[in-house]
């Protein structure tokens, strides 16, 4: 076949799973699964699953080990992932040195979901899934959610159901990309990010229901509804960029969901052209130091290795405590595992603002010590592990007062959003976008830019640029106009 005849065949065949994507998402009337028998279906499977948690000491986890001179704690069979020390080194922040536990899990895990057309619109296989660290037990996953280590059955337990859709490469690909994790608790720890579509029928276990893309995200607008997984391969989702749409989006986009999508379709309305961003992106990796070093946990000063817990001293940031899960209905049904347990409630949040006519966010650089290439774009403000609300806080973060007073009618997304439950104890983050006036000031400080939807969504395509509380927030977008069919 002629190169330029494939060329044109894949670029059709990209727009067309790009207005799928957006049928989907401009779609709530779901004659298999009504929105309020998902609620409802999530509150049986709570009722009917069988949870027990207990926490227990760090030395009466069964399979774990914190060796006599304490470097790390480890899974006995080297999989899964181990709590270890670092020391950081960074001229990026008020803080120049410090050291800390970390998660390290250096391998590649699977966020799956699989997708079928019904009556031409696309539908996507949710599972409602428990967690052990999740706020209320269930929350609405990604149809396949696996570490390597759980793929490989490193546990002697079932494989995960629907695992063979991901490994046989038969399906369809809609998505496909690495991204990374929290880079404050995760040393460079990266997840595959992935959406197949298939044609024949499945076998839909009682853990799994057929949504569309539009009842996810109405869901993503109550508390602790979606997981953080779900979120993450929900935002890599693209619409493509303008052309005919108007038979698609007549009547069926709000106000404000029609300046969203036009940021996101428009591809040459932005204050900032993409090589501006790239040579802005590109210039902050070079100023910014980040070394890591690994040390003992022993040795992390600040810390303290206690029965029942690793903690700062000044029971800031996070502990790491031991707990023992019993849930019923996975793979393995009782397991000890060490778990990230949060010190107080974090704030993510993004401020747009139109300029030129179009809607730009205010995107951060941020260096985190987990991070893979020293610098991942952010929100405007993330305060995920210190004590935001102190008044140092309040005078060293930009924009930080302006979130915090936020008035209602700048409010467009406010929601309370779990992190992941797999390895975070009952950690949530409150998520706001802000919609900002003229009066706004455009000139931001160095290591802040604005960007249009269609910048970042291009930019999430490939890996390590935005980072997952970034991703979050773009997950959460809505366009559909209420009561819109």
């Amino acid at each position: 076949m002629d190169r330029r005849v494939a060329a044109t065949k894949q670029s059709s065949v990209a727009l067309a799973d790009e207005v799928a994507f957006l049928e989907s998402a401009l779609t709530v009337e779901n004659p298999f699964n009504s929105t309020a028998d998902v609620l409802e279906w999530i509150r049986s499977r709570n009722r009917e699953v069988r949870v027990r948690l207990e926490r227990v000491p760090l030395d009466g986890m069964e399979g774990w080990l914190l060796d006599e001179e304490k470097t790390k704690l480890r899974h006995r069979s080297s999989g899964f992932f181990s709590i270890e020390g670092i020391s950081v080194q960074t001229n990026w922040g008020d803080v120049a040195a410090w050291d800390q536990p970390i998660i390290n899990q250096p391998e590649i895990g699977f966020l799956g979901i699989i997708a079928k057309e019904f009556d031409g619109i696309l539908y996507f296989l949710m599972q409602a899934k428990v967690e052990p660290g999740n706020v209320n037990n269930v929350q609405l996953s990604p149809t396949l959610q696996a570490t390597k280590s759980n793929y490989t059955r490193v546990h002697q337990g079932r494989a995960p159901r629907y695992l063979e859709y991901f490994m046989d490469g038969s399906s369809e690909v809609l998505l496909d990309q690495l991204q990374s994790e929290q880079a404050a608790r995760f040393l460079k720890k990266r997840n595959r990010n992935i959406i197949i579509r298939v044609k024949e029928d499945i076998d839909v276990g009682e853990d799994f229901r057929w949504l569309t893309l539009g009842q996810i995200k109405e869901l993503m607008r109550m508390d602790n509804v979606v997981n953080m997984d779900t979120r993450t391969v929900v935002s890599g989702i693209r619409f493509g960029v303008a052309g005919d749409r108007a038979r698609l989006l007549e009547g069926r986009l709000s106000d404000l969901g029609a300046r969203f999508l036009s940021s996101e379709l428009n591809a040459d309305s932005s204050m900032h052209s993409f090589d501006q961003i790239i040579h802005w992106f590109t210039g902050l990796k070079v100023r910014y130091d980040l070394r890591i070093r690994g040390i003992p946990l022993h040795a992390v000063a600040g810390w303290v290795i206690e029965p029942d817990c690793i903690r700062h001293v000044e029971d800031r940031f996070f502990r790491v405590i031991a707990m023992r899960v019993e849930i019923s209905n996975r793979e393995v049904t009782r397991w000890d595992q060490p778990l990230i347990e949060p010190v107080r409630q974090g704030i993510c949040a993004f401020i747009v603002r139109e300029i030129g006519g179009t809607l730009h966010f205010l995107v951060q650089g941020k260096v985190e010590p987990g991070n893979l290439d020293i610098v991942e774009m952010a929100p405007t403000v993330q305060c995920v592990t210190g004590p935001y609300t102190r008044d140092y806080s309040r005078r060293t973060l930009p924009y930080l007062d302006l979130v915090l007073n936020a008035r209602p009618d700048q409010l467009i997304f406010d929601a309370l959003q779990s992190e992941e439950g797999g390895r975070f104890y009952r950690e949530q983050n409150r998520n706001l976008i802000l919609l900002v006036g003229d009066e706004f000031p455009v000139d931001t400080p160095d290591n802040y830019t604005w960007m249009t939807l269609h910048q970042l969504k291009t930019f999430l395509k490939f890996n390590n640029y935005l980072n997952i509380q970034a991703r979050n927030l773009i997950s959460m977008i809505s366009y559909r106009r209420a009561g819109a069919a």
